[in-house]
C-alpha cells in the first residue's frame, strides 16, 4: 500500500507541476477552473482541452515507453535496449510517415495510425535483430547497430517528407517527441491501447523474468525460448509503437527509465513493470514541465516566430550523456538470477 500510495502522490505531483508550467495562466485561475469557479470561457477552453489532456496523454505515454524498454531490455538481456536504439522508435515513426505519405490512413479512425506505426516497429524491431543475428549481440554493438538501424530507417522518413514537403511541420512531433498541442482525441486513442498492452505486460512478466535470466535456464523451467520471446517483444513494440504514434520518438526514455525501476524495485519484473509504468510516467511528464518552463523563459525565436520546446529534447539531452556512459562501461547484463 505503501508504494500504490507513493505512486499516487508522484504522478499527482508530476501532473500538477506540468498543468501549472504553462504559460498564459497563473495557478490561480488554473485551480479555479479545476475547482469548478466562475471563470470565463477562454480560460476553461485552455485548461480542460489543452492543459488537462496534454497531461494525461504525457503520464500514459511515458508509461507505454518506460514498460517497453523494460521488457526490451529483459527479452535480449541487453541493458541498451530500447525503442529508441533498437530500431523500433525511429520505425514506428516511419511506418505513421509513410502511412499518411501513401494514403493509408487517411480518412480513417486514429486508430490505424497506431497500426501503421506497430508495423513500422516491427520493421525496425525486424532489422535490428538481422543484423545481430537474432538478437545476441553484445550491449555495445546492440548499441551501435541500433543507431544504424535508426539511421537508415530516419533517412527513409527524411526522404518521403522530402517528397511531400506538405507534411514536414505535421511530421516533426513524430520526429523530435512533443506533446505540444495534444488534446481529448489522442487521449481517446492512447489510454485503450497503453491501458490493454501495459496489463499483457504485467501479465507477461512472469516469463520475461525467465528471460532475462537466459535461454538455458529457460529450458530447464520447461519455457521454450523460441516462443516466449516473441510474445514479449511483441509487446514491447506494442507499447512503443502506441506512445510514438501519439508523441512521437521520444528520446531515451525508454532506455533510462528501465535501469532506474531496475534500481529500485531489484530483479523481479513483477514489481518493476508497475514501476517501471509509474517512473516513465513521471519523467516524461516533468520533461514536458522543464520543456514549458524554457519555453516561458524564451518564448521567441531569432527570427521572431513563437518558440515551444519539445519534450522530446529534454529527454534527448540527458539521455544522450547518460548513454554514452553507460556504453563506456561495456557492463554485461546482469539481472540478478543467482542471487
Amino acid at each position: 500500500m505503501r508504494r500504490l500510495a507513493a505512486a499516487a502522490v508522484l504522478l499527482v505531483a508530476a501532473g500538477a507541476a506540468q498543468l501549472l508550467a504553462g504559460r498564459g495562466l497563473g495557478p490561480g485561475e488554473v485551480w479555479a477552473v479545476l475547482a469548478g469557479q466562475e471563470t470565463d470561457p477562454t480560460t476553461r477552453h485552455i485548461v480542460w482541452e489543452l492543459r488537462v489532456p496534454r497531461v494525461l496523454v504525457s503520464l500514459a505515454a511515458g508509461a507505454c515507453l518506460g514498460v517497453s524498454g523494460l521488457l526490451l531490455q529483459a527479452a535480449l538481456r541487453n541493458p541498451l535496449a530500447a525503442p529508441e536504439v533498437t530500431g523500433i522508435g525511429s520505425g514506428a515513426v516511419l511506418g505513421a510517415v509513410a502511412g499518411l505519405h501513401f494514403g493509408w490512413v487517411e480518412g480513417l479512425s486514429p486508430f490505424s495510425v497506431v497500426l501503421a506505426a506497430c508495423a513500422g516497429g516491427v520493421l525496425g524491431g525486424g532489422l535490428l535483430w538481422l543484423l545481430t543475428g537474432a538478437g545476441h549481440a553484445e550491449p555495445a554493438w546492440l548499441a551501435v547497430y541500433g543507431v544504424l538501424t535508426s539511421a537508415a530507417l530516419s533517412g527513409v522518413t527524411a526522404l518521403l517528407l522530402v517528397l511531400d514537403p506538405d507534411r514536414i511541420g505535421g511530421a516533426l512531433v513524430w520526429l523530435i517527441g512533443s506533446v505540444n498541442g495534444r488534446a481529448w482525441l489522442h487521449w481517446h486513442l492512447i489510454w485503450p491501447w497503453g491501458l490493454a498492452w501495459l496489463t499483457l505486460a504485467w501479465l507477461l512478466s512472469a516469463v520475461a523474468n525467465v528471460l532475462q535470466c537466459g535461454d538455458d535456464q529457460a529450458a530447464v523451467l520447461g519455457l521454450p525460448p523460441g516462443r516466449a520471446r516473441p510474445a514479449v517483444l511483441g509487446c514491447a513494440v506494442a507499447l512503443a509503437a502506441g506512445a510514438v504514434a501519439v508523441v512521437g520518438a521520444v528520446g531515451f526514455l525508454g532506455l533510462l527509465v528501465p535501469h532506474l525501476a531496475r534500481t529500485l524495485a531489484g530483479a523481479d519484473l513483477r514489481r518493476a513493470v508497475p514501476l517501471c509504468a509509474t517512473a516513465g510516467a513521471v519523467a516524461l511528464s516533468a520533461a514536458d514541465t522543464i520543456a514549458q518552463l524554457v519555453t516561458r523563459v524564451a518564448p521567441w525565436t531569432p527570427a521572431g516566430e513563437r518558440f515551444a520546446m519539445p519534450a522530446g529534447a529534454v529527454t534527448a539531452l540527458a539521455g544522450a550523456l547518460l548513454l554514452v556512459l553507460f556504453a563506456r562501461r561495456g557492463r554485461e547484463f546482469d539481472p540478478g538470477c543467482s542471487r
